[in-house]
């Protein structure tokens, strides 16, 4: 009878593990209807949609803004921030993951070699008067095993890593995202408490030259000191204004280093008085959103993960089958190891099915499913709220324009009435208390003016992180 072919018979069983079925669902990614459009997007005419064929770089969204102070610090945070640098190494993680995992579709080979000094019992009942006692065994052992992955548990379990390794890498960007869209949030912040500082700054000039006309008037005994007490404590209280505001630009400036990497001490960031309308923002359609969003990448990736392990799960259901083979040479005398006559090997399969488990792999099998059901409803939830961020700040936008508009107004008039007002009391027609209440009405309405042109700036940065950023699925590395 002629004896099998070894070489042949192994690479059969190679194409049976690596072509065989694989147990368990099929990945479909879960459905979710997005709106034809946005709610706000036709309210402005600075927020059009943009065309689904639009190949405009957005990967540096940040630039839109013409700030190369920003752009430099955004270099740097994505650079030196330690979050990132985290999330970067939690990506490799999940990626040696996959490799790691893709070792168990091949076999494991081992080799190694002993030396044993043996001392044998003269008692031994089995021990002859010509039995050699007192013995060295020098041994060279290699051994072969492998389990083919005959119904796809191995390539299912490679899925899920594959897919796991996909959503750490969407983590990675949504960090990266949140990371700088926070960074540019706080500079624009910072540069309108410079604009604030600056509105300040003016007034308490404008109050100065006020408080010496009420001294003026004072020494012709047209005023009292009430208006002068009035006066100085109007300037004063500016003043002190002025002051709280360094409180909180330190904050800011201390908030950006740490974003940057860099100690907050030492750490400075110049006076610019933030100007300027926001500029126009492309939010394209929602269903766009489901691919350029990072957090949503991630977690539909996640789904995936989880269907794939339904199958590592099912997989649990059917007998595995261990190829093994060992071998070696093994001899008193290290001369003679590598002689034909020391070689020893064994070599056969095993079949190996768990008949009774007390529902243990139904059990597995239920857990995967609720994994992936709950994988599937935190997906859905991060689509709603994803549309529900970018509505936000379209309608942020939206209102805080029109009452940008009608602010100007109220300060227009104010200014006229501070104004008419003070030559009034030039005049001697009006009381001090006439200016310094329509001082203070101007300063108020132009304070919530310079407010608004940096929360109008912030929500066009809060939309353009709302809708990804520059970022897209297309980006995710395939592992």
């Amino acid at each position: 009878m002629r004896a099998p072919n070894l070489p042949m018979t192994g690479a059969l069983l190679a194409l049976l593990a690596l072509g065989g079925c694989k147990v368990g669902p099929n990945y479909k990614a879960p459905i979710m209807p997005a709106p034809p459009e946005y709610s706000d997007n036709g309210h402005n005419g600075d927020w059009a949609a943009a065309t689904p064929a639009d190949q405009t770089d957005r990967g540096a969204w940040w630039a839109v803004y013409n700030d190369a102070e920003l752009n430099n610090l955004e270099q740097r945070c994505a650079m030196a921030n330690q979050d990132i640098e985290a999330a970067l190494h939690a990506y490799e993680q999940a990626h040696d993951l996959v490799r790691e995992t893709h070792a168990s579709l091949y076999p494991t080979v081992s080799i190694g070699v002993s030396a044993i000094r043996n001392q044998g019992s003269r008692n031994d009942p089995l021990a002859s008067p010509t039995s050699k006692l007192n013995y060295w065994d020098f041994l060279i052992p290699l051994d072969i095993s492998w389990e083919p992955d005959l119904w796809g548990g191995i390539r299912r379990q490679i899925e899920s890593s594959a897919a796991s390794a996909q959503a750490s890498a969407a983590d990675l960007a949504n960090t990266r995202l949140s990371l700088q869209g926070m960074l540019a949030v706080t500079y624009f912040q910072l540069h309108g408490l410079d604009l604030q500082a600056q509105l300040l700054r003016a007034t308490l000039d404008d109050y100065t030259q006020m408080l010496q006309l009420t001294l003026d008037r004072k020494k012709q005994g047209l005023d009292s000191d009430i208006d002068i007490e009035q006066a100085k404590a109007q300037l004063e209280e500016t003043r002190a204004q002025l002051i709280d505001l360094g409180v909180q630009r330190a904050q800011y400036e201390h908030a950006i280093a740490v974003l940057v990497g860099t100690p907050a001490t030492g750490f400075h960031i110049a006076e610019r008085p933030l100007a300027g309308d926001p500029p126009t923002v492309p939010t394209g359609i929602p269903s766009q959103l489901l691919e350029r969003r990072p957090d949503i990448a991630a977690a539909e990736r996640r789904v995936a993960a989880a269907n794939a392990l339904i199958g590592v799960a099912k997989s649990t259901y059917f007998p595995t089958l261990t190829l093994g083979a060992s071998g070696g040479t093994d001899s008193d005398l290290p001369s003679k190891l590598l002689s034909p006559a020391s070689t020893e090997w064994s070599v056969g399969p095993s079949i190996n099915e768990t008949i009774f488990d007390a529902g243990r792999r139904r059990a597995q099998v239920a857990y995967a499913l609720a994994q992936r059901k709950q994988a599937t409803a935190l997906y859905r939830e991060q689509v709603l709220s994803a549309f529900r961020d970018v509505e936000d700040q379209l309608a942020a936008l939206r209102v805080l324009e029109d009452e940008a508009t009608v602010t100007a107004r109220a300060v227009d008039a104010a200014k006229k009435s501070t104004a008419l007002s003070t030559l009034r009391y030039k005049r001697g027609l009006a009381a001090y208390l006439e200016v310094l209440t329509n001082q203070t009405i101007e300063l108020n309405d132009e304070r919530s003016a310079a407010a608004l042109i940096s929360r109008r700036i912030v929500a066009s940065t809060q939309l353009q992180m709302a809708l990804g950023g520059g970022w897209s699925s297309t980006q995710l590395p395939k592992n």
